[in-house]
């Protein structure tokens, strides 16, 4: 379920992760599941270490509960997913403030590539490298302030958050793509207002990219029962 090409300088035990984050994710390996490690390895077809090291990232996020030869699927709970959300609020409106008192040329240059290649995503409907550009795009304006801890809190909360975009977005551009275009607006406004330093807009712009949120748990929640629908069918 994870882009393969996402994966090209992961290790074995991150390709498991991320695989299994996105059937954790999605619904798709339910809550209340058990995870063996020797299934586990038998069915990614490596070595029972990589399968640990896979299953210590999950833990570490929360979606799932080790066990003595294994774990347990906790799963994410939309309340949880909200709290992810409420993380990237935070980052981004002190990085804003940082943004105020810097020079911004350059990362308004670099915003806009990101920008033109999300509409070149829409155009071609390729919902993973939407989903890729549009990470990319928040990860840049808060590396470009270059605070070391406010990174460490990203990248803590980047694996689930990217899987949840990618998810939803796949779901948006299968069942909303005209909304696709309100989505870019919200991108372009993001851009003047680092490029004005004009607080207002950068409050609107926070505002109307977060607002999204509820809309993007609910193509998570339809993610999860397309997912179901199908296991039934297959039964």
């Amino acid at each position: 379920m994870y882009p393969t090409k996402w994966l090209s300088k992961a290790s074995t035990g991150e390709r498991v992760a991320c695989d299994l984050r996105m059937r954790i994710i999605s619904g798709q390996i339910e809550s209340g599941s058990i995870l063996s490690e020797n299934k586990l390895a038998a069915d990614y077809g490596v070595s029972r270490s990589p399968i640990r090291d896979a299953l210590k990232k999950l833990a570490n996020e929360n979606i799932i509960r080790l066990e003595r030869m294994g774990a347990v699927v906790v799963g994410l709970t939309e309340k949880e997913i909200e709290e992810i959300y409420d993380v990237r609020l935070l980052i981004e409106t002190f990085v804003f403030e940082r943004l105020v008192r810097m020079e911004t040329k350059n990362l308004v240059k670099e915003l806009s590539k990101i920008l033109e290649m999300m509409k070149i995503a829409i155009k071609y409907k390729d919902a993973d490298e939407f989903s890729y550009q549009d990470v990319l795009f928040h990860e840049t304006i808060i590396r470009s302030i270059n605070h070391s801890y406010i990174m460490m809190i990203w990248n803590n909360a980047k694996p689930v958050m990217e899987s949840f975009i990618l998810l939803s977005m796949r779901v948006r551009f299968e069942e909303k793509y005209d909304d696709l275009a309100r989505i870019v607006k919200n991108h372009e406004l993001y851009i003047e207002a680092i490029n004005t330093k004009n607080r207002d807009i950068m409050i609107q712009s926070l505002h109307l990219n977060f607002d999204d949120v509820q809309g993007k748990v609910d193509d998570l929640w339809r993610s999860q029962q397309m997912l179901s629908s199908e296991r039934e069918q297959q039964k």
